[in-house]
């Protein structure tokens, strides 16, 4: 099922990730920068000598004027700019969750999660995470550690033990991914953490995206992977 068309403006090449947020890249003959909007490793994407999609991007304040949205694994083009992961999980949420009211950006504890859907009386807390990294067919988030991660899963246990209802939401832009586990061996302590919130009925869904410029593209849900 389409969700939507993101345009590529060029294929390039990527010299080297100078930090975070920035990539030196090669476009034909012309050596710039372009923005990486993902704050995880992308070890197995962001390398010196890979394939890349860039959009062109205007605004204040920028440093660079491209952005990098997807990056070559293999056969595939995997989708990394997580500066769209909001409009995408609020298309798919539409799918899981028809008939609900989606608020984004809403404070929960100490923390802000991504959504509430409301229906009727039903209130439905939901945090959204970005998987780029799979390795024999298993998905695995994060690939970074990330203590932001772990306390906004801790704030879902601790709305479900207040009576409500909670969802973490896996966006898992590798289609070759055949089931989901949390990646312990990156980050045990949200490994430890996520097996708490399936213990304490947090639902979790990761879910498959596949990227064929221009169109992303949702193929439903995939399992957790039988092994904790």
């Amino acid at each position: 099922m389409e969700i939507m068309k993101i345009n590529p403006d060029r294929e390039a090449v990527l010299l080297k990730r100078d930090n975070r947020f920035i990539a030196t890249i090669r476009i034909g003959t012309s050596i710039t920068q372009a923005h990486v909007h993902d704050p995880g490793r992308l070890e197995e994407l962001l390398y010196p000598g890979n394939r890349i999609l860039i959009k062109h991007a205007t605004g204040k304040h920028r440093k660079t004027e491209w952005d990098v949205i997807a990056a070559r694994f293999e056969n595939l083009w995997v989708f990394t700019n997580s500066g769209y992961h909001r409009r995408i999980a609020e298309e798919i949420l539409k799918i899981i969750y028809p008939g609900y009211t989606l608020k984004p950006e809403v404070k929960l504890g100490h923390s802000r999660i991504d959504f509430f859907a409301t229906s009727n009386n039903e209130k439905i807390a939901i945090e959204v995470k970005g998987c780029t990294l799979a390795r024999n067919g298993v998905a695995l988030f994060p690939d970074a550690p990330t203590s932001r991660g772990r306390r906004h899963v801790e704030e879902l246990i601790r709305f479900i033990k207040s009576g409500g209802k909670a969802t973490l939401l896996i966006l898992v832009f590798r289609s070759d991914s055949l089931c989901f586990l949390p990646n312990g061996n990156t980050d045990p302590e949200f490994e430890d953490v996520f097996w708490k919130a399936v213990d304490s009925g947090v639902d979790i869904i990761p879910v498959i995206l596949k990227y064929d410029p221009p169109v992303l593209s949702y193929l439903g849900k995939i399992p957790l992977c039988n092994s904790k």
